[in-house]
């Protein structure tokens, strides 16, 4: 008999976001600031110098970004598992009768509760089972703020060549046109994948990010044509 698998995604939670995060604004926002210069001066070399600086200033502030706000989370996970493990050497009885009584809540009779709470905390790590039922952590969830950090940035570099290499190898008359096809169309294919790898529908998640990323470039396309009318550009 074959054994039954499902597929669950809750696990990639972490590093996914993270990439889909600093992919998605790789693109968005370095095709947005090159696409504001272009509609504000219309220089080449402007562009590229807007690219470049917005590439890596934007790699290294998605990084910075992500490692301070997992290393809060996981300072705060860390308090509450350490407060869980203070309370599991001081009041045993109490944290027993505890866990029983996120059982009986769940629709278990108390004496069923009970064998079920005691047969946990021997079969396994007390903590792991108290972390799992009262705090909702689970090891693969924890947080981890140099992954998400490493995996934010290399994704925002990654992407945000996109625009900068269509900008270097499209004509000159052509810039503005290639960096706006070239980042709409990685977009689209972004979004369908994060779909993918999240378990959602890939058409939903790809046309959500393809309007963000749109009205990003639209937007940062008329504040540059305005500020180059008043000659600010």
């Amino acid at each position: 008999m074959r054994a039954h698998r499902e597929r669950h995604f809750n696990d990639r939670g972490g590093w996914l976001r993270a990439a889909v995060l600093g992919a998605d604004d790789g693109i968005v926002s370095t095709a947005s600031l090159m696409i504001g210069v272009a509609t504000a001066s219309g220089t080449k070399p402007s562009m590229l110098i807007a690219g470049i600086a917005g590439l890596v200033a934007g790699a290294l502030s998605m990084a910075a970004g992500e490692y301070v706000s997992e290393s809060s989370q996981r300072d705060a996970e860390q308090a509450d598992i350490l407060r869980e493990q203070q309370e599991l050497a001081s009041d045993p009885t109490g944290e027993l009768e505890e866990l029983a009584g996120i059982y009986r809540k769940r629709g278990l009779d108390a004496d069923l509760a009970m064998k079920v709470a005691q047969q946990l905390s021997h079969a396994e790590n007390k903590l792991h089972v108290h972390m799992r039922e009262e705090l909702g952590l689970h090891e693969t969830s924890l947080a981890r703020p140099m992954q998400a950090a490493l995996v934010s940035a290399a994704s925002f570099a990654a992407l945000a060549l996109l625009p900068v290499v269509a900008l270097v190898v499209a004509p000159a008359p052509f810039c503005l046109l290639a960096i706006a096809v070239v980042s709409l169309v990685s977009l689209g294919v972004l979004g369908a994948l994060g779909g993918r790898l999240g378990g959602a529908p890939m058409g939903r998640a790809s046309l959500r990010v393809l309007l963000g990323g749109g009205a990003a470039m639209a937007t940062t396309a008329l504040i540059g044509r305005l500020l180059g009318v008043a000659g600010i550009g």
